[in-house]
């Protein structure tokens, strides 16, 4: 299964940095006995392969190689590669220049580099149907791209940055077959002006005939792409440290979400 990572924006929310946003230190992790700073993209690495992963694919911009000398070749046990998106063009453009190397019958997962959320094993409970939604509650969706379906997690619409929202439920990742990628690409190579955003051309895909899934098992989502989103990030980090160490096994499954912006 492979992961498609997009990692070309430049960070203009929590700029001026003297890295990739990517790898802004968010956290830490444990080399043996020593805790070194985590990046926050490996959140997303983690969750990956925790989702079945085992190939990566980083699409960053020219001049974004501190990338690719801080992960190399592999991140645990997935591969990862490298394309390049040459100038920015949206979420869309950079999803499809990872197509090439993805055949029809694979699937696909697909996340935010600079979030962090949980459950960390969210992806799991995304099914191999042609495009489904990991979805998170949070209080300010026109923030976001909000998902509108119903009890049964059909998908009818994705309102995608939009004042009063019908649904307080946002996509933090999904999953989708080869197959499906492609057809998004054909229908977006139609469209003029091209999507920047997926929630629009997914609504027009579905339109055509397309069928998505909203899976709500989402607990909290941080984007930690500004200042206060950095701030949360830690916070939920603490929190969710704390609850791993003195009272996670008691507390009910769902936590209090926590609210970033989305780029």
């Amino acid at each position: 299964m492979w992961g498609i990572i997009p990692a070309a924006g430049i960070g203009s929310r929590i700029q001026p940095l003297a890295f990739s946003k990517e790898l802004l230190p968010v956290g830490s992790r444990f080399e043996g006995e020593t805790e070194r700073p985590r990046a926050v993209s490996e959140y997303l690495l983690e969750r990956m392969i925790a989702g079945g992963a085992t190939r990566i694919c980083f699409v960053i911009a020219p001049g974004k190689s501190d990338i690719i000398e801080y992960y190399g070749g592999n991140f645990g046990a997935a591969e990862i590669c490298y394309v390049v998106q040459p100038q920015a063009g949206g979420l869309c453009d950079a999803l499809f220049r990872a197509l090439p190397l993805i055949h029809d019958d694979e699937m696909v997962l697909v996340g935010l580099p600079d979030t962090v959320w949980f459950p960390a094993d969210g992806l799991r409970f995304l099914g191999n149907g042609d495009l489904s939604f990991l979805l998170f509650p949070v209080t300010q969706p026109q923030l976001f791209d909000a998902v509108v379906s119903d009890d049964d997690g059909n998908v009818s619409e994705i309102q995608v940055k939009q004042n009063n929202a019908s649904s307080n439920w946002i996509w933090g990742a999904f999953k989708l077959r080869g197959r499906v990628l492609r057809e998004l690409h054909t229908l977006w190579c139609t469209r003029e002006p091209r999507d920047p955003y997926l929630g629009t051309l997914v609504n027009a895909w579905m339109a055509n005939g397309g069928r998505a899934s909203g899976v709500r098992r989402g607990e909290a989502y941080v984007d930690v792409g500004t200042i206060h989103g950095y701030r949360e990030a830690i916070n939920l980090l603490h929190e969710r440290d704390a609850f791993t160490h003195a009272e996670f096994a008691a507390r009910p499954a769902r936590l209090l979400h926590v609210v970033g912006e989305q780029a």
